[in-house]
């Protein structure tokens, strides 16, 4: 079974800048442990020691928040996208990504200009 992954910008030094790897897995546990093995260190900027997601890490399979899909049990198919974004809180720094689940303009990517996030990147999955 391959699923397709897709990686953020600060995690592609360990897929030697490779926006989308191919991996496998029941679960999502079960792909992260495989995507480490072809991609060394990706795993620990996924998943706490404990085998949970990081707090600042979101995670969508085929455009589904996988926190509401059961967290890192999530099983997945051949053929599924996940989707990795972290989510980077602040207040006036420019430059600043923030993950956003819901909404109408579900799976559009959108640049915001203006005020005090000038240039933030806001990636909104859900539907």
């Amino acid at each position: 079974m391959t699923v397709q992954v897709r990686i953020p910008t600060i995690l592609r030094k360990h897929t030697d800048g490779a926006k989308q790897v191919e991996g496998s897995g029941e679960t999502l546990a079960d792909l992260f442990s495989d995507l480490d093995g072809r991609h060394p260190g990706l795993r620990g900027g996924l998943v706490t020691d404990d085998g949970d997601l990081h707090r600042f890490v979101n995670v969508y399979v085929n455009d589904e928040d996988v926190r509401f899909l059961g967290a890192i049990s999530t099983p997945l198919a051949d053929g599924d996208v996940v989707t990795i974004l972290p989510a980077v809180a602040g207040g006036a720094a420019a430059g600043a990504m923030c993950a956003v689940a819901g909404g109408a303009a579900a799976g559009a990517m959108c640049a915001v200009a203006g005020g005090a996030a000038a240039g933030a990147m806001c990636a909104v999955a859900g539907g």
